[in-house]
C-alpha cells in the first residue's frame, strides 16, 4: 500500500459509523455482512449505511458481492495486510525483539 492509499484508508475509518462497520466486518471475516444486517446491529439508518459502506469501498477496505437483490460487504484483508504492512515497514530499526509483543498482539490465536 502507498502513502496515498494509506491515507486515503486512514480518513476513511476517521469517523465513528466507519469504524464501527470495518470492526464489524473483520469480525464477519469470509461470511461477510448485509447491509441491512449492520444497520440493525449499529442502529444507523439504511441510507446512512449505504454512505459509510461507499466511503470505504471507495477507500479499497472493503468488497462486495451481490446475490440477486442482496449485497454482502466483506473486509478486504489483503488491503489491512497492505496498511499494516506499509505502517510497520521499517518498524524496529532492525531489532525484531521490539515488534514481537506487537505481532503477537495482532496475531490471531488459535
Amino acid at each position: 500500500m502507498d502513502r496515498l492509499k494509506t491515507l486515503s484508508a486512514f480518513s476513511a475509518l476517521s469517523q465513528e459509523t466507519r469504524l464501527e462497520v470495518f470492526r464489524l466486518l473483520i469480525v464477519a471475516g469470509a461470511e461477510g455482512m448485509l447491509s441491512g444486517e449492520m444497520s440493525k446491529r449499529l442502529d444507523v439508518r439504511p441510507n446512512t449505511m449505504s454512505a459509510n459502506l461507499t466511503v470505504l469501498l471507495n477507500a479499497g477496505l472493503v468488497r462486495n458481492e451481490r446475490s440477486g437483490r442482496t449485497i454482502r460487504y466483506f473486509a478486504d484483508f489483503d488491503a489491512v495486510r497492505g496498511l499494516l504492512a506499509f505502517l510497520m515497514e521499517d518498524c524496529c530499526g532492525g531489532r525484531p525483539e521490539v515488534c514481537q509483543p506487537l505481532i503477537e498482539e495482532i496475531a490471531c490465536a488459535s
